[in-house]
């Protein structure tokens, strides 16, 4: 078995630069830390129990296999500090029929990222007959 000690996504957007924007300044996460210099230096950001790196560059945007998944506390908080951010909101939050609320927006190469807020009586959040 890999025993593995730890993970990140790694992005190769078309515009470092743009990106580290987006994600730094429009969303707001935290900086682990950063590597390089100039323009295509490479930044990875604090998610939770995960990272994400944008380093490099890249000449076509992410495939549309690619998804970002990040759970939050509160998907309406969210929503209400995203639009005030000119966060482009592509879906506002829905409770979907799996019980999660989720919400869309989009990165500036178009990578879907989805923002979920796990409600408390979700099975996510507790452990049947405990």
């Amino acid at each position: 078995m890999v025993h593995v000690l730890s993970s990140r996504t790694l992005l190769r957007p078309t515009d470092p630069e743009r990106s580290r924007a987006f994600y730094g300044e429009q969303l707001g996460l935290p900086v682990y830390r950063e590597f390089g210099t100039g323009p295509d230096r490479g930044t990875v950001y604090f998610l939770g129990g995960g990272f994400l790196e944008l380093s490099g560059r890249s000449d076509a945007p992410p495939s549309p296999a690619v998804r970002l998944w990040f759970q939050v506390a509160d998907v309406a908080a969210a929503h209400e500090e995203l639009r005030a951010r000119d966060v482009e909101i592509v879906r506002p939050p829905v409770r979907e029929p799996w019980g999660l609320i989720e919400m869309w927006i989009a990165d500036p190469d178009g990578t879907p990222i989805v923002l979920v807020e796990v409600p408390a009586d979700h099975p996510l959040r507790y452990r049947a007959g405990t």
